[in-house]
């Protein structure tokens, strides 16, 4: 049997792909991902290239170290794209819910139709999108309040982005990201919402976003996110790593088909602030005025 069909090399290749895309998704370096799993660069270096056969005690480490669950780095057949998303709500779900979610699957309960309150627009993208920047000037044309995720978090939990995650790690972060999110639900005011740039690896988080708010990505060349993060002084979580452009082209890479599900996208490539700027305004007229026929909304003239 050659290495082409042999089953058991294919699965070791897509296992380290999984694992190389799941490390992208949260913006991880191979280095961090060595130092907060205890585990050599090296040997995670021949997992993603599919020539470690690694124990899944180490397997298990390495999906911990990344907030992930040990069934996303296991090859298998997902049936349907929110896979991820119904699981997590199912794990959170009490016995009458999964009793009535059953029943629905099942074709004896009708699915009554609804629609999330609207709670304004929400930009999304890699650091150095311009999500912060843009987001305000945009808040302050449609007179909106701004809100940085992130900050947020911040604020509710007394520490920063960065002790967050050394206190806790990626998924108690993520649980942090979204209680702040639900919290800003909560408030019932519309705003412009700048997310981090992870936000779409957690799935109940990401969909929350997508249903509450319209969502726009900020899309820009990788050069460009890299010089932008620079100028910021801000090279988290790749500082010191002389790989840090391969990283965040396979960090885009893996993120583009979720930034994808944004109701639009914005291109800032090339842009002035300005123009980027005005390019964001004017994608969001249409839905400015829809919203405002749908829901009651005060018309805003851009």
């Amino acid at each position: 049997m050659t290495a082409d069909n042999d089953p058991e090399t294919g699965f070791l290749d897509q296992l380290g792909q999984r694992v190389r895309t799941t490390r992208a998704l949260r913006g991880m370096s191979r280095k961090v991902l060595a130092k907060v799993s205890g585990i050599s660069e090296r040997y995670i270096a021949q997992l993603e290239s599919g020539k470690g056969n690694v124990s899944i005690v180490l397997l298990r480490r390495v999906a911990g170290a990344m907030g992930a669950h040990l069934e996303d780095l296991i090859p298998s057949a997902e049936p349907i794209p929110d896979w991820a998303m119904i699981r997590d709500l199912l794990r959170k779900a009490s016995p009458s819910q999964i009793a009535q979610a059953k029943d629905i699957l099942a074709g004896s309960s009708p699915l009554a139709p609804r629609r999330a309150s609207f709670s304004g627009i929400a930009l999304i993208g890699l650091r150095g999108a311009g999500k912060t920047t843009l987001g305000r000037m945009l808040a302050k044309k449609i007179g909106w309040s701004f809100v940085e995720l992130n900050k947020e978090i911040e604020a509710q939990n007394g520490l920063s982005v960065a002790e967050i995650i050394a206190l806790y790690g990626q998924e108690g972060f993520r649980r942090m990201e979204q209680a702040a999110l639900t919290q800003l639900l909560a408030r019932k005011e519309l705003m412009v919402l700048a997310t981090g740039g992870g936000i779409v690896s957690e799935a109940l988080t990401f969909d929350l976003i997508l249903s509450s708010f319209y969502t726009i990505w900020l899309k820009a060349e990788p050069e460009e996110h890299m010089a932008r993060v620079r100028r910021q002084g801000d090279l988290r979580p790749m500082a010191d790593d002389r790989s840090a452009m391969a990283e965040l082209r396979n960090i885009l890479v893996s993120r583009e088909p979720l930034y994808a599900r944004a109701s639009a996208v914005v291109d800032t490539a090339g842009l002035s602030v300005d123009a980027a700027a005005a390019r964001l305004i004017d994608s969001v007229r249409p839905v400015l005025q829809n919203e405002a026929r749908s829901f009651g909304l005060r018309s805003v003239a851009l």
